[in-house]
């Protein structure tokens, strides 16, 4: 089981590689996302606050990761997904599409975060505990969209049916990293952020149990 996990996700990166068009149209998004708030606050002249920052920030790698998710399981073929059907075992195949979205996601964030401090400036105090929070939102946003996006690939309209089922449960974990990432930047005592961490530790830890247990069932339709 082990050697068809690591086969899954290195099937991903190939298929990532093959499709160069994905990854580059992903990066151009979060680039060109990131020029037009750098020509709209129009910094040469101002200066934008902490919290402006770090919202808009959040609200770039949000619809990233919408882009980003969304074809894990709107581009396979028929074809391809009866022969997943037949050969593999679906929870496994889940866990496999989380783990590399999971790196896709932290791929996005951390040029996204590079890029945004360039233009738009770095007012963080705290960059280790940012850096951590930034994963958090990574493994947030993979494990929560994975599953939204296999039951919209069931759809005909999957891309609206996404967004609908997506917003409602992905709102909640955005307002806990916007907060722990205001935290880390005004370089407040880490400790003060315990609760939001320990939520979104728990958010993950029962969003895949419940992809895990559930997606058999989804598959199997």
């Amino acid at each position: 089981m082990l050697a068809q996990f690591i086969q899954l996700i290195r099937k991903e990166f190939l298929l990532e590689w093959r499709q160069k068009y994905a990854l580059n149209s992903l990066l151009l998004y979060v680039s060109s996302a990131i020029l037009i708030v750098y020509l709209s606050f129009n910094l040469e002249t101002q200066t934008i606050e902490p919290i402006t920052w770090n919202t808009i920030f959040w609200l770039i790698l949000l619809f990233a990761s919408f882009n980003a998710i969304a074809k894990g399981f709107m581009q396979e073929k028929a074809g391809r997904q009866y022969y997943y059907y037949m050969t593999l075992d679906p929870y496994l195949l889940i866990l496999a599409k989380i783990a590399y979205n999971i790196l896709l996601m932290l791929l996005i964030s951390l040029v996204g975060l590079g890029g945004y401090t360039l233009f738009m400036g770095n007012p963080i105090q705290d960059m280790p505990f940012f850096t951590l929070n930034l994963f958090l939102g990574a493994l947030s946003f993979a494990s929560t969209l994975t599953m939204i996006s296999a039951i919209a690939s069931k759809a005909n309209n999957n891309a609206v049916l996404m967004a609908i089922l997506g917003f409602p449960v992905i709102l909640p974990i955005l307002l806990l990293l916007i907060k722990v990432s205001k935290n880390a930047m005004d370089g407040i005592d880490r400790s003060s952020s315990g609760e939001e961490i320990f939520a979104l530790l728990a958010i993950n830890a029962i969003v895949v149990s419940v992809s895990y247990l559930l997606f058999g069932f989804l598959w199997r339709s």
